[in-house]
């Protein structure tokens, strides 16, 4: 059967001080998270171990993301994390320092009828 998007959720999280891109993803993903359930998949009677999950981060600087901590977050399924370039850098050049903002789109895949 196909692959069929069942929730698709969005979220953001930020690291005010420091400029921990990592920190901020992870807080948007949490962010998303908190947003949805997964009642349905347990009325179908799905295992939700089965799920396809697809992460996107957008963060300025992707290769500072830390994807393999990302993943782990997740609860369930098969989970997939792609860094890409967005969200948000908010410099505060009086104290040499960053605020970062991370978008994070949660993608979940089922195989139903």
């Amino acid at each position: 059967m196909p692959l069929r998007r069942m929730i698709l959720e969005m979220g953001a999280g930020n690291d005010l001080h420091g400029g921990d891109y990592t920190k901020a993803a992870l807080r948007a993903v949490q962010d998303a998270l908190h947003h949805s359930s997964l009642g349905f998949a347990r009325a179908l009677d799905v295992d939700i171990e089965s799920m396809v999950v697809k992460v996107t981060i957008g963060v300025q600087r992707p290769d500072a993301v830390d994807a393999d901590r990302i993943k782990a977050s997740l609860p369930h399924g098969q989970v997939t994390v792609r860094v890409v370039e967005g969200g948000l850098d908010i410099p505060d050049k009086a104290r040499g320092d960053v605020a970062v903002i991370a978008s994070a789109a949660i993608e979940v895949w089922l195989d139903v009828a």
